[in-house]
Order: structure tokens, then sequence, then C-alpha cells
């Protein structure tokens, strides 16, 4: 187990994206563990998906005293430098990013300007304003064309299918540099397929869960013979708290080389789910919930159709490391976290 060696109770945290559904989940649970922090959200409120998801999120968050959110962009570099020579924070968590594997294929430079170039301005505001603990957000498309299944930390990460991944190995890369040559504590997370209540309407869950309900087809891309390795989004906020608490120290080697104080971790469910019944499950759920008809026909509003361009058949984490250094792993199953999401839909969206 890592020491614990960034203790939160009192401390000035910045998040960004925190507007974001990860960021938004993140900021609640800190609020409620760590009621004397003083927590910053920074986000732009960006048109991918539906403000009305983001400013409710947000909402949420101002009934809680230690909450301060300020509306900006991580790729304005003013912004950024003010944010971190005003609030001056001890902690900070990275998750603002152009997310969207596909999206990344018609639109590059929103990608290289929020994920790199943004990125980039943390990287430098880290550095100016020195901080205890850097985390930010990577993800498991960093694995690419990898054979290798279970993904591991150690399996190379040099065959990006889609620029979003090239982007967050990217990132990877700069905040490798900087921890080396500046001695910034950094923490890379590879997230798996979040999902969960409030999520991202761009995400198979939520989508599928529209064009259900609205009778229109859903499509399953390589013929619906993909894995994805789901994971839920208490799991994943938990698993960054943990992480947040144990910054990597600089070491040597056997070489008597210097190792810069920063390291990466898979946060998965360790389980890839076959996408058919995946689709099976949450049917189930939104029939349970009352969102679906009982009789609802899954097999006639459901289209295999081939792979398309920046997609993988299967992703899966190998969490060792995570459970060797944090004593943790996601285990929320996956019908118990499509219920969640069944409930939340049917509150959010059908409740007269």
């Amino acid at each position: 187990m890592k020491p614990r060696n960034v203790p939160l109770h009192g401390k000035r945290i910045l998040i960004t994206g925190a507007a974001g559904f990860i960021g938004a989940g993140l900021a609640e649970k800190i609020c409620n563990i760590f009621p004397d922090c003083s927590l910053i959200g920074i986000d732009n409120i960006n048109d991918y998906y539906d403000t009305h998801l983001k400013r409710g999120r947000l909402e949420r968050l101002k009934g809680y005293a230690c909450f301060r959110f300020v509306k900006g962009s991580i790729s304005d570099k003013e912004f950024v430098q003010n944010i971190f020579s005003v609030y001056r924070p001890h902690v900070v968590v990275n998750l603002a990013a152009q997310a969207g594997v596909r999206y990344s294929i018609d639109f590059p430079d929103t990608y290289i300007e929020t994920n790199i170039v943004g990125f980039f301005n943390i990287l430098e505001a880290c550095r100016h304003y020195p901080v205890e603990h850097l985390v930010f957000a990577s993800s498991s498309s960093v694995y690419g064309a990898n054979q290798k299944v279970p993904y591991s930390e150690e399996d190379q990460a040099d065959w990006p299918v889609s620029l979003y991944a090239a982007t967050k190995k990217s990132d990877e890369l700069l905040a490798n540099a900087y921890s080396r040559l500046y001695d910034i504590p950094s923490t890379g997370l590879r997230f798996f397929t979040v999902y969960g209540p409030a999520g991202r309407p761009d995400m198979a869950y939520y989508s599928f869960t529209d064009k259900m309900v609205r009778g229109e087809t859903i499509r399953l891309f390589n013929y619906g013979k993909c894995k994805r390795d789901f994971t839920y989004i208490d799991d994943v906020t938990e698993g960054i708290i943990k992480v947040l608490q144990a910054a990597p120290e600089k070491g040597w080697d056997e070489r008597g080389l210097s190792v810069p104080p920063y390291a990466i971790y898979n946060i998965g469910n360790s389980h890839p789910e076959d996408l058919i019944e995946f689709v099976r499950v949450l049917r189930e759920e939104l029939i349970r919930a009352e969102i679906l008809d009982k009789d609802y026909d899954l097999d006639s509003h459901m289209e295999l159709v081939p792979m398309q361009p920046g997609d993988v058949v299967v992703t899966c984490a190998d969490t060792e490391s995570l459970e060797r250094d944090f004593g943790f792993r996601p285990s929320v199953p996956l019908r118990e976290g499509l219920r969640k999401f069944a409930e939340w839909y049917y509150e959010y969206y059908m409740r007269e």
C-alpha cells in the first residue's frame, strides 16, 4: 500500500471539468467526505451535449459551502494562470477534456485545443504555482490496437486508433516530462467506459435508452461483437479520491538514474461485457423502471453494422497496480449500475 502523503482535510482542491459527469460526481463526493476543504471547480460549459445536464450538476454542488464555481476554459492560458494565482490550489484534478472518439474524427481542432493546449496550460500553472499532487484523466483508448487483453499499465500504448486516444497519450507524455523536469507529482488515470446516472448522452447506454424510448433503431458496431469494460461512476470517483491522497515520489532506479514522481493507473471493472448482452440487460432494467413497455421488442429495433473508424473490439482493465497500491478495485456489477441509471432516467425525463 502506498502511504497517504497528501491529506485532503483543509486543503484547496481545484477540479477542472467540474460540470462534467466525472467532475461533478467527484466534487460532490469530496464535499461530503472532506467538508472542511476549499473546492474550486472550473468548466467552460460547452455545448458538446445538453448544457441543462451540466447546469443541473452545478446546481446540486451549490448546496455545499465548500464549493465555488468559476466559468472558464483551460485552453485560455491567462484564465488558468489567474485561477492558480488567486486560489493557490494544493491539489489539482484535471478532468476537463473534449471527449468522444467518433467526434474527434470530424472535429480534430477541438481536441488539440482542449486536450493538449489546455492540459499544457495546467502543467505550466503547476510549474509556476507548485502543487502537492496533480491527477489527470487519461483513457483506456490509449491502448489502441493492442492485441493483449487485459490491458496493463506496463503494456505499450503506441498505436492509437483515434485522435482522441492520441491526445490522451500526449497528455501522459507531457505530464511525465513535467514531473521529471519540475518535480510535479503527477498521476494519470486511464478510465474504462464510465457510466451511471446523469452521465454523457453520447455514451452508448444513454443514447441507446433515448432511441429505445423514441422507438428508433439502435446500431451495434462490429455486428455486436464488441466488448466493453463498463465502470460505474461511484467506483471511478472513489478510485480518484484514493489516488489523490497518495502522490508518487521521486526515486532512483537500479542504474542510479532518477525516477520522476509520476504514475499511471487503470480504473476499470475488469469484466468486459458483450455488447448484445449489455443491451439486453439495459432493456430489462428500462422495463423494470417503467420506461419501456413490457412487450418492447429489442430484436426489431436493433441493427448490426460494421466496425466504425476509431473503435476497438474489446477493452478490459488489469487493475493489479491499483489493488496493490490502494487496496481498491471497482466492483459495481453492470446490472446494478444500469438499474441506478434507469431509475435516474425515469425521474429526470419521465416523471410527471
